[in-house]
């Protein structure tokens, strides 16, 4: 069978860094030095231990009959978006920032407004290829000899290996994506909404494709119904002055291009470029177009993280410390009203975003029911810490919250579980098996030691 000049860049790099690899002494720790990241466990340059594998961005192949695509393991959702709406189609689930990478959204899960037909990106996946710590480069499949990491990688957030390629399933798309936005004056009556909607895939005989929403305050939330349609009958932009978070409320209809309906939330980071002055009308004429995205304003962040800028700052004008409350959690949706009067009244963060989810199957390490309905509630701010609090005090009452109501919480940010807490949520049993099999000299961290004691 004849390879692609892509296909054969790809091997030949595959083989390069198994070299590379080979050439570090046995049991030598090792890192993915990336460019980008939308983690939010900052931590410093993986310096010596960084591996190189910037040559596994971009799109092998995309086969329009079977519907699927060939990429490499980071490539950015920008780009794969970019090399698959050309054929009308598109991934399963597209996260919401332009630069997570596919590798990433696999090992690390991922969300998005079609979750609720679709689930999570790595249920889309067909196959993969896998670098293991050791240098081994396996083939995994759901049902060949590696099936069984083919069920636990995702939610190991690279503690057993890195994907170097991927086969997925993608969709067929419309030009253009159709908008209501439909507000309800308390969140009991939203979640019901939520799971009726979900459940027929319409919303007053309408067929809908795509549902997140906002909750401003406990009388205020909207959801945002999506549908394709293949004309528009006038296109909005959020990519420049306007902000798609603030039109949720000022419209009740909308149309976006599909490529800027997949990236609505990108441009401002959702609301969280306010933060850094970027939604302030003069900043926001003189600030360069091409600057209005998320890996911009997250540099900016890790900037001021790491030499604690806005702290020095704010001690110098004796306000009280702050702790960042930055989580994704998911809560049935029958207990959704309840996790949102709940964060309301403790930890006062508006907006959250809300994102319902439904597995298609069962995977080791993310142990969600896979009948079940979930609301994925996403909030990314500070809150003021009272004398005598200390770090940690609201992301720990967030996560025992969570646990209480049959809840999961991504492991993308900050973390407090105790160890025994985090391994019963996060079956730490499937784990260390897998671990012993494809990590056996302990390369990587573990996936407590990274995620919560940021290793």
């Amino acid at each position: 069978m004849t390879r692609s000049p892509a296909r054969i860049s790809h091997d030949r790099a595959v083989a390069d860094l198994r070299a590379r690899l080979a050439a570090r002494p046995a049991g030598d720790p090792i890192r993915l030095a990336k460019p980008t990241s939308n983690l939010f466990r900052f931590r410093e340059p993986p310096g010596r231990a960084g591996i190189d594998v910037s040559a596994f961005t971009g799109v092998l192949d995309v086969d329009t009959d079977a519907r699927t695509a060939d990429v490499g393991g980071m490539t950015t959702y920008e780009d794969l978006v970019d090399a698959t709406l050309p054929h009308g189609l598109m991934p399963y689930v597209v996260p919401q920032l332009k630069t997570i990478t596919l590798g990433g959204a696999v090992a690390g899960l991922g969300i998005e407004s079609t979750s609720f037909r679709n689930g999570m990106p790595h249920e889309s996946v067909l196959d993969m290829d896998i670098l293991t710590p050791d240098g081994e480069v396996i083939h995994v499949t759901p049902d060949n000899e590696h099936a069984d990491l083919y069920r636990g990688f995702p939610n190991s957030y690279g503690t057993l290996g890195y994907t170097l390629r991927l086969r997925i399933e993608l969709e067929q798309v419309a030009p253009f994506v159709r908008l209501r936005h439909v507000r309800f004056t308390d969140a009991a009556a939203c979640a019901a909404a939520i799971e009726e909607i979900c459940a027929n895939r319409t919303y007053r005989d309408e067929k809908v494709d795509f549902i997140d929403g906002v909750m401003f305050g406990r009388d205020e939330l909207y959801l945002t119904l999506g549908g394709y349609t293949d004309t528009a009958p006038q296109l909005s932009d959020y990519t420049g002055q306007q902000i798609f978070y603030r039109s949720v409320r000022d419209r009740l209809t909308d149309h976006l291009t599909i490529r800027d309906y997949l990236w609505r939330w990108d441009t401002d980071w959702f609301w969280c470029s306010k933060a850094l002055g970027v939604q302030n009308p003069v900043v926001r004429r003189l600030w360069p177009r091409r600057y209005l995205r998320s890996d911009v304003y997250r540099k900016i962040v890790a900037l001021d993280r790491r030499y604690r800028i806005y702290d020095r700052f704010a001690k110098l004008r004796k306000e009280p410390p702050r702790e960042p409350v930055i989580q994704d959690v998911e809560v049935p949706v029958s207990r959704l009203a309840e996790f949102l009067d709940f964060f309301d009244k403790e930890i006062g963060i508006s907006p959250v975003w809300l994102c319902p989810i439904q597995l298609r199957s069962a995977w080791s390490l993310y142990p969600m029911e896979v009948d079940q309905l979930f609301v994925n509630v996403g909030f990314w701010a500070t809150v003021e810490l009272g004398p005598g609090e200390e770090d940690g005090t609201y992301n720990r009452l967030v996560e025992s919250k969570v646990t209480e109501l049959g809840g999961h919480k991504s492991l993308y940010s900050t973390s407090y579980f105790e160890e025994d807490e985090f391994w019963s949520a996060y079956d730490g049993a499937t784990y260390r098996k897998l671990k012993e099999a494809y990590d056996p000299n302990g390369r990587l961290p573990d996936l407590y030691a990274k995620c919560v004691r940021n290793q």
